[in-house]
């Protein structure tokens, strides 16, 4: 009924070796994980727990061979890739030839959002601890989707949902959604096509490489609506919605509107809410078709014979929420939902106007002023290499290097969020989740934490011949309500063993 529900965010970070372009990418995001680790005491040793992990199970009731999988699908198999489970909750690994961050469990869009920028700082930090190892070239990270040359990565969104749910009402209202709501949530990107060959200015970073409507593959074949079931939790109770089809965010409204709103749209299909068809005829094209127009003109032919605008369409999605909201919650509706309702609609409304107007909160308008810029004071035409390399440099986590920093000091962008509650994120977990026990544990007993992961925590205690595993099913225990006095009383990891399983 409202914004609030179990959700987080993964990033696959960009990266480069300075001077070595022909560096193992693979190599180098295992330096800068590492490096974070040796940094962090309390990350040394706990390592992620696969056990429970089930990549090729499908949410339309069949598990994919191993046979046929492709070699990234197979998230559950430890290649012994550098892996930190962080005090915050979160982890920092590496995912193939990407440094990857995934935030703690969140329960609102604002937190999703603080442990998502905590994850750049967590990132930044690591380059610079990389930067003091001996011999090793400066890395660079950025927060984008693609290298220009035909390969993308990804920024994937989580989102608990009932089990009661049919797939195939998930399908059925999100797509339209999905291909529509790039217009609040694009990070814009110079070049059109995945090599990016073709000149001009797009909405969309990832867009360009999605060819299907449904699947279960992330890295190849990329579908609209992601088919993973793989809960993290009660399985009888929930699926988890892997989301793969979102841009990396750096603005904070573009951030905060992404999960926002797709949070309660899927609130509106949990609880059968959205009555009228909104179905996109040839969905797939119409994605690129939207991206691919940064006027936001482009009309999209609806299976109701309507023709609609990406905009128009995303008003639809908000007219709906509307009434939902105040059907089901009314004056009683929270703080965020009401934020979230509020700010989707006015900047609906002004994209809809001049999309220029937005240029304050959503990342793709913001890219394509400052491009603009440089295009009337410099005679650039869309071919102009210097173009590719402002867009990368927008994506630069370095503060002193990257174009969005560079806004921010300018006052340029709209903030949500304190530099200070940032900060703090890096370090402390979530209190309302299962992220705060797990985070705790991490920092008050590492010496005894043998492994980690979202729904288990692993002690390995002195005078024990095996190791004892701490369920942790439920997302929503392990909370500082549930937890926090035991944590601040039991001084050992025995301690606290003994008092869980009294």
């Amino acid at each position: 009924m409202s914004v609030r529900r179990i959700m987080g965010t993964e990033t696959e970070f960009g990266i480069s070796v300075q001077g070595q372009p022909t560096a193992n990418p693979m190599v180098a995001s295992s330096q800068v994980v590492n490096a974070y680790a040796s940094s962090n005491l309390r990350a040394r040793r706990a390592r992620w727990d696969f056990e429970e992990e089930s990549p090729l199970r499908d949410a339309r009731g069949f598990d994919m061979s191993r046979e046929s999988a492709d070699p990234s699908q197979l998230t559950d198999e430890d290649l012994g890739l550098a892996n930190v489970i962080l005090t915050n909750g979160a982890r920092l690994y590496v995912d193939h030839a990407h440094p990857e961050y995934s935030t703690p469990e969140c329960t609102n869009p604002r937190d999703v959002l603080k442990w998502d920028k905590a994850g750049e700082l967590v990132a930044l930090d690591a380059t610079r601890f990389a930067a003091t190892i001996p011999g090793t070239a400066p890395i660079v990270l950025y927060k984008n989707n693609t290298d220009n040359k035909g390969a993308s990565y990804g920024a994937h969104e989580n989102y608990l949902m009932r089990r009661s749910t049919p797939f195939s009402e998930i399908v059925r209202h999100l797509t339209p959604f999905f291909v529509s709501r790039q217009v609040v949530t694009g990070a814009g990107r110079v070049g059109i096509g995945q090599d990016g060959r073709e000149h001009g200015f797009q909405v969309s970073q990832r867009a360009d490489y999605f060819e299907v409507e449904v699947g279960l593959e992330t890295t190849l074949k990329r579908p609209i609506i992601n088919t993973r079931d793989e809960p993290h939790a009660d399985p009888e109770k929930y699926r988890r919605l892997h989301v793969i089809i979102g841009d990396a965010n750096l603005a904070e409204v573009s951030g905060y509107l992404k999960v926002g709103t797709t949070s309660l749209v899927l609130a509106m299909i949990e609880d059968r809410f959205i009555g009228r068809d909104l179905a996109v005829e040839q969905p797939v094209r119409g994605l690129r078709d939207v991206s691919h127009d940064p006027t936001l003109k482009h009309l999209l032919g609806m299976a109701d014979g309507r023709r609609l605008t990406a905009v128009q369409l995303q008003m639809e999605y908000l007219d709906l929420a509307r009434k939902y909201v105040e059907d089901r919650l009314g004056s009683d509706a929270d703080e965020q939902t009401v934020d979230v309702l509020a700010r989707w609609e006015s900047v609906l409304t002004r994209l809809e106007r001049d999309p220029m107007l937005c240029a304050r909160e959503l990342d793709w308008v913001a890219k394509l002023q400052l491009l603009e810029q440089y295009r009337d004071r410099d005679g650039l035409e869309w071919d102009d290499a210097k173009l590719h390399a402002i867009d990368l440099q927008y994506a630069d986590l370095r503060p002193d290097k990257g174009l969005y920093h560079r806004l921010l000091r300018l006052g340029r962008l709209d903030r949500l969020l304190s530099d200070d509650e940032v900060a703090a994120a890096i370090h402390l977990p979530p209190v309302d989740t299962r992220a705060y026990f797990r985070g705790r544990c991490l920092e008050k007993y590492s010496d005894q934490i043998a492994a980690a992961s979202w729904d288990s925590v692993i002690f390995d205690l002195p005078g024990r011949e095996s190791l004892q595993r701490v369920p942790t099913i439920d997302p929503m225990r392990g909370s500082r309500a549930h937890v926090g006095e035991l944590l601040d009383r039991c001084d050992t990891a025995e301690d606290l063993f003994a008092a869980l399983t009294r």
